[in-house]
């Protein structure tokens, strides 16, 4: 059974009271704005502060009638004002509020996502530096090929995830715009300074320009940094499900005590939360195409794109937020079996190794076509003979040891050189730094 899990953070966030309360903010910053250039009186102002309500059950009633949910909440919001009522939404049209409010919500998404990544980089780092000198099969096409350590296969991640924080980076700047223009965007009736005012206060940047609506290029850009999260947390979990695969099993999911694995088979322990991992990043690319397509709008304005993102960008941060804290929890409490790595990289009975030779036989003036032909034809005599393994074919071809002596042979099949150059590699993608 799937683990029960709650984001208490990320779904404040996008929950209609705290909706409805930055809608509020932005509506009565403009009044702050008005009020500063004298259209308000500061008394005015107050009053609005202070007798001003909402009211969800009653912006669903009127609601009801009116079908917009913006004249809805500005009448709930006038029914406990007097006269000052009349300077709510002076000179703005829906989407100067509902644009503003969505890139404060988009960036305070933003920031717990950075923050969950920031954990995310701290699990991966983690393991790398316990398994920087695991040895294992590196593979390629599905086929071992060299040694490698798992401590690299983590530190790839590790500078993947850098990549992904920093997509997200700066696409929250990009998604971090207000507008408060008017119905074209022109500023016909609202004074610029007015946009400027709320902006500030809400740490938003001004549009340069926009219609009615901030461009749609943005949110789509968001969107897309979610989804290159969701497909590299798919690319670690795809690997991770192929590494448990009873075949190999050189890494196992955390089985919890109580856990079952299969409704019908008691030995199974599936990998399920990677499996989970892989499916739900499918989801957010399906949200992106939402977002590419909300970008071409009648007019550069229309709402077709208004009923889709109320589904796709709550949706896509709240999934992207699950997502990190469910493969946290996998890296976390995922088993590593070093032997078994050992185990299966001897399975090549040395084939991981040719390449050594090959360079080797280079070196004493062999042409790399000559090399390859010969390295090639003991791998291939290795591949169909179980009881031999690559050193030992290479010992029985005279072309071979005419160019190799045994002790130079012998030299070339050691694991060690694989790890070389691994704390090279560890510092240039910055997982020795403090900072990283």
């Amino acid at each position: 059974m799937i683990e029960r899990y709650t984001l208490p953070a990320m779904a404040k966030i996008w929950s209609d009271e705290h909706r409805f309360e930055t809608w509020l903010k932005v509506e009565l910053l403009a009044l702050e704005g008005w009020s500063q250039l004298g259209l308000i009186s500061p008394t005015e102002l107050e009053t609005v502060k202070q007798k001003v309500r909402f009211s969800q059950e009653r912006m669903g009633q009127i609601e009801k009638e009116t079908r917009h949910d913006v004249i809805a909440f500005l009448t709930t919001l006038s029914e406990n004002l007097g006269a000052e009522a009349r300077f709510l939404h002076f000179g703005l049209t829906s989407s100067d509020m509902l644009d503003t409010a969505n890139a404060v919500l988009l960036r305070e998404s933003a920031d717990l996502i950075l923050d969950d990544i920031n954990l995310v980089l701290q699990s991966i780092q983690e393991k790398a530096q316990k398994y920087r000198y695991t040895l294992m099969a590196g593979r390629t096409h599905g086929v071992q090929a060299e040694p490698t350590t798992f401590g690299l296969k983590m530190a790839l991640w590790f500078d993947e995830m850098k990549r992904n924080r920093d997509r997200l980076q700066s696409a929250r700047e990009r998604v971090r715009v207000g507008k408060i223009s008017g119905a074209v965007g022109n500023y016909a009736n609202v004074d610029p300074r007015i946009e400027e005012y709320v902006c500030k206060q809400l740490d938003l940047i001004p549009a340069s320009i926009s219609t009615q609506i901030i461009q749609r290029d943005r949110y789509a850009e968001f969107l897309w940094s979610l989804a290159m999260i969701g497909g590299s947390l798919e690319k670690f979990a795809v690997e991770l499900r192929s590494l448990q695969r009873t075949e190999i099993r050189e890494v196992e999911e955390g089985f919890a005590p109580g856990q079952k694995g299969s409704s019908a088979m008691p030995h199974k322990k599936n990998p399920i939360t990677g499996e989970q991992i892989c499916g739900l990043s499918r989801v957010l690319r399906g949200n992106l195409l939402v977002g590419l397509e909300n970008i071409p709008l009648w007019h550069e304005r229309d709402i077709s794109h208004s009923s889709a993102e109320r589904i796709v960008l709550p949706d896509s941060c709240i999934l992207t937020d699950y997502l990190l804290n469910t493969f946290r929890k996998l890296i976390d409490r995922l088993v590593v079996y070093p032997e078994r790595m050992m185990e299966n990289l001897e399975k090549s009975r040395g084939l991981v190794f040719s390449e050594r030779v090959l360079l080797e036989l280079v070196k004493k003036g062999l042409t790399r076509e000559e090399a390859y032909l010969l390295v090639q034809e003991a791998a291939l005599k290795t591949w169909d003979q179980p009881d031999l393994n690559l050193l030992q074919a290479l010992k029985e071809n005279p072309k071979v040891v005419a160019h190799l002596t045994t002790s130079e042979l012998e030299k070339l099949f050691d694991y060690d050189h694989y790890l070389d150059k691994v704390d090279f590699i560890f510092k240039r993608v910055g997982i020795d730094r403090e900072d990283s």
